[in-house]
């Protein structure tokens, strides 16, 4: 064990409410790695009375002003420190992340970097607050569009990104001027934690950001809160279902980024050699545990041995093992109960005609648990293969025979958080990219993302949208402010010299 892992696993986390470390008045728990079954971390929990508490310090530093009315320079100034904090810690919190979640440290240090650049970029928003007017009233009348924040977030964010996923919410509620309570999972609390410590150092004022942590009753209780004025949630549908039906009591605001059976089609003219090592890329990072994972692989029929023994190729030589190994490529699976989940839907394989091509198994390992990257071929396009989020390292691929059957496949599940086409062919790639339903599509390409661009999804995918000044308008709301000036010079005709 290295000093920097030695280092981390002692850490204890405590929650903090009101600008305080807060140990919380239930018993501390601990988080056992998925990928080398030691300690990864201890954490303070939350009781619904603390989950209370951290509510409360978050309304009086809005009401009171604290954070809503400081200017844009200085909201920029904390979330720009923030963000070199994390640039400055970036190896110590990849090495948490891959121990809380058994992600890849090369990957979560990827993350940790892309989080930093949200964090500059939400920055120059806070910076840039804005509304509109409307001058063409007449004489008398001038309107004023004020986007003001909308006060108290709920934040719930999931274990498969939890540092990357906190900021794509928590610095555009703070450049809005909302005060927030995070609710991070309890299976990776850690870096999220020391994200609202770094808060706390650059001089946010005390109660604007919070963090708790516990299980589903203190995540189910922030998003019913009375107090709170949005719930912006990250992760499954089901959940995503349960928080809207808990909003509906107070009509507060929901912003959700849910599931996804995001599609990779492959069209007979595309680069073949670039498309399968991608459509790999893209179905086995994380592990597969990403929302945005392309677990479907839609190819034409011409040319559909070929990708598959391309697939088969590629993902014999992934490199399966211990996340803190710099060449691993996938890491552990979260917990026993999620790779029960995948190996079923694999086996149910057999049940539907389709093929193993490779992987389709356990991994028998010393210390923790890991799936081995799995191609399927000819799956039915509407078996629950094909269908649901199987979240774990499993391609689908199914065979098309044109651009118009892909199509839709695509649009055949009730998801629609991103897609992607592979072609040479550019009326394919706008045909595609206009005729699906999906929040984002990637032509020959996966998984890019910038700052600046919005994401998110429609249907059962979520609702609102994450990054770019969407992101921004999320965690507003919108005054009409109209003032009338009859005695003003130069109204009813009244001569200017």
């Amino acid at each position: 064990m290295s000093d920097t892992q030695t280092d981390i696993t002692a850490s204890h986390w405590p929650m903090l409410i009101g600008g305080a470390d807060h140990e919380g008045s239930a018993d501390a728990f601990e988080r056992v790695s998925p990928g080398n079954d030691v300690v990864a971390g201890r954490y303070a929990r939350a009781s619904l009375g603390d989950l209370d508490a951290a509510v409360a310090a978050a309304r009086q530093s809005f009401e009171q002003g604290r954070w809503r009315w400081v200017a844009g320079a200085e909201k920029a100034r904390v979330l720009r420190t923030v963000a070199g904090t994390i640039e400055a810690e970036s190896d110590r919190l990849a090495t948490l992340e891959a121990l809380e979640s058994g992600k890849p440290v090369s990957q979560a240090r990827g993350e940790i970097a892309a989080a930093a650049e949200i964090w500059y970029y939400a920055a120059t928003l806070a910076q840039h607050g804005y509304g509109d007017a409307h001058n063409g009233l007449g004489a008398e009348h001038l309107a004023l569009v004020l986007r003001e924040p909308i006060g108290v977030v709920g934040i719930i964010t999931p274990w498969n990104f939890p540092f990357l996923i906190a900021s794509q919410k928590v610095p555009f509620a703070l450049a809005a001027g909302c005060s927030v309570v995070v609710k991070a999972s309890n299976f990776t609390p850690g870096t999220t934690t020391r994200l609202i410590q770094m808060l706390r150092e650059a001089g946010l004022p005390d109660g604007v950001a919070n963090v708790v942590h516990g299980a589903g009753d203190i995540g189910g209780r922030l998003s019913s809160h009375p107090d709170t004025d949005m719930t912006s949630f990250t992760g499954s549908t089901a959940v995503g279902k349960a928080i809207m039906t808990a909003a509906a009591q107070t009509l507060k605001h929901v912003s959700l980024e849910l599931g996804g059976k995001n599609p990779q089609v492959v069209l007979a003219d595309a680069d073949l050699e670039a498309a399968a090592a991608a459509v790999s890329w893209g179905a086995y990072f994380n592990q597969g545990e990403c929302c945005n994972a392309g677990s479907r692989l839609l190819v034409q029929a011409s040319v559909a041995d070929e990708i598959v023994d391309r697939l088969v190729t590629l993902s014999r030589s992934v490199k399966v093992g211990d996340p803190l190994d710099e060449k691993t490529e996938v890491g552990a699976i979260i917990s026993d109960q999620h790779l029960t989940s995948i190996h079923d839907y694999v086996q149910s394989s057999h049940d539907l005609g389709a093929r193993v091509a490779c992987g389709g198994e356990r991994l028998d390992t010393d210390r923790g648990r890991f799936y081995a990257p799995t191609v399927i071929a000819d799956v039915p396009p509407d078996s629950k293969l094909a269908t649901d989020e199987v979240f774990g390292p499993v391609l689908s691929v199914i065979r098309v025979d044109d651009l118009a059957e892909a199509v839709a496949i695509t649009n055949g599940t009730p998801y629609g958080l991103s897609a992607g086409i592979w072609t040479s062919n550019v009326d394919s790639a706008i045909s595609y990219g206009r005729a699906v339903r999906a929040g984002t599509v990637w032509v020959n390409t996966w998984m890019d993302g910038f700052p600046e661009v919005p994401f998110g999804g429609v249907g059962q995918s979520g609702i609102g949208r994450e990054l770019g000044r969407s992101a921004l308008d999320e965690f507003t709301e919108s005054k009409s402010l109209i003032l009338k000036a009859g005695s003003a010079i130069g109204v009813r005709g009244t001569a200017v010299a």
